[in-house]
């Protein structure tokens, strides 16, 4: 590998074992046997290589998502067993010891003294978005609309963060996927029940 290589591995150990907040730029060169001048001809500065190393950890997640030819590859896309499946593997990741998920509780928490990783991660909210959205309903990533990104995308999104805050806060009571799956079942069956009352004829006020 050379040196951009080496960063990036370096920055991920670092993150994996620090955090954001406590991990230096001398941390990173030491973890990486590279050097400081390394970083910033590389990738600019050590908060936007810290950046693009939490997007390479969440990456290397996303095959654990999918399950390969497990149980979501055997269930309809936009269906609630997919549904099920899907976020079954994605807290899977979650309840793994040394879940890198805390990072991203880092982010909100203490985004104010890491704008520059902020703003980067931001920008990247927008492609998870679309990436999520096949995973969950087929079809491929580059033929998702933008309105769908906006929409299903942003939707499956804060389900994430939800689902990220609950993990890293109370594992014990935080939500399994049999109780997002019922949950959603739920709320489709209401909103069927309603939308079938409103569409019938009001009932005489006598006869």
């Amino acid at each position: 590998m050379g040196h951009r290589e080496d960063l990036l591995e370096g920055a991920k150990r670092c993150l994996l074992e620090k955090g954001f907040v406590r991990t230096t730029a001398r941390d990173i060169v030491k973890e990486s046997g590279t050097n400081l001048a390394s970083i910033g001809y590389h990738y600019g500065s050590k908060d936007a290589l810290l950046a693009e190393a939490y997007v390479s950890i969440v990456e290397g997640l996303t095959d654990d998502f999918e399950g390969g030819e497990g149980a979501v590859a055997g269930t309809e896309p936009g269906s609630l067993e997919r549904f099920h499946a899907v976020w079954s593997n994605i807290i899977g990741t979650m309840r793994k010891p040394g879940s890198p998920w805390h990072l991203s509780m880092e982010i909100v928490v203490m985004g104010d003294k890491l704008q520059v990783v902020r703003d980067h991660l931001a920008k990247a909210q927008r492609e998870a978005a679309r990436g999520i959205i096949p995973m969950l309903r087929g079809g491929r990533e580059e033929d998702v609309p933008e309105g769908d990104v906006d929409t299903l995308g942003k939707f499956y999104l804060t389900l994430m963060m939800g689902l990220i805050a609950q993990w890293t806060f109370d594992p014990e009571t935080a939500a399994g996927a049999d109780e997002l799956t019922e949950g959603l079942r739920r709320v489709i069956e209401a909103t069927t029940a309603t939308g079938a009352t409103a569409a019938a004829p009001s009932a005489p006020e006598s006869f």
